[in-house]
């Protein structure tokens, strides 16, 4: 049994979701992709470091999803280092005020904002990611593995979450398919599992996004208890 009850779905539909994850690499990009392609929404990645490896999430998402500009919001802070946001931001001397941040109107509706890494990533001194996120006021879709460790990571994040009573729409699992860890997931996490991400046996491209996002479950049924 988890510390915390799960709190709440929203009664009335959300401005839109958190995707995070219950680790960094775990393919939050994506099933944010995903999201945003299957409800025709408005990307934003808040806080995208690594610049200097690679051209970042939001690019990435802009080209799997074919999506128009308007559906991409830039980055509030777009960092250079591929570390945690408050270890990139003190190699660049760039303070990082999160606190100051609060929902950008979506041109197109909901709104699927990208965590950095996990939940306990340090933002600042004072504030990690899991503290942004119950400042947004938005539920949360946790991206998990499906495999081996699944369970403690997945269970651990999801009662942090409801600790803070952030709501969770459901979990995605990501890697070699699991009923069995899906099951016991959905009974102990008190949380619903929306999505199975096969392993792609190619770098993700935009025609196998499509395919991806049609088999995303449809907004309207994600935003009500």
């Amino acid at each position: 049994m988890l510390y915390a009850p799960p709190p709440p779905l929203p009664s009335h539909p959300p401005k839109g979701v958190f995707v995070t994850g219950t680790d960094t690499g775990i393919g939050k990009t994506l099933i944010s992709a995903a999201l945003t392609r299957a409800w025709h929404g408005t990307y934003w990645k808040p806080f995208q470091t690594g610049l200097a490896e690679e051209p970042g999430d939001t690019e990435t998402v802009q080209q799997l999803t074919e999506l128009s500009q308007d559906h991409i919001l830039p980055p509030a802070y777009a960092l250079q280092a591929p570390l945690a946001p408050a270890a990139a931001s003190a190699l660049e001397g760039i303070t990082l005020h999160p606190e100051q941040l609060t929902l950008p109107e979506a041109p197109h509706a909901p709104l699927i904002i990208e965590g950095a890494g996990g939940l306990m990533v340090p933002l600042t001194k004072t504030m990690l990611m899991i503290d942004f996120i119950a400042q947004l006021g938005v539920p949360v879709i946790l991206v998990t593995r499906s495999n081996l460790g699944t369970l403690n990571h997945t269970l651990l994040s999801l009662e942090a979450l409801y600790q803070r009573g952030i709501p969770v729409l459901g979990f995605i699992t990501n890697g070699v398919d699991s009923p069995q860890n899906n099951q016991i997931l959905e009974s102990i996490g008190q949380c619903r599992a929306l999505y199975h991400l096969a392993p792609l046996s190619t770098p993700p491209t935009a025609t196998a996004l499509r395919h991806i996002a049609t088999h995303i479950p449809p907004w309207a049924t994600m935003n009500a208890s």
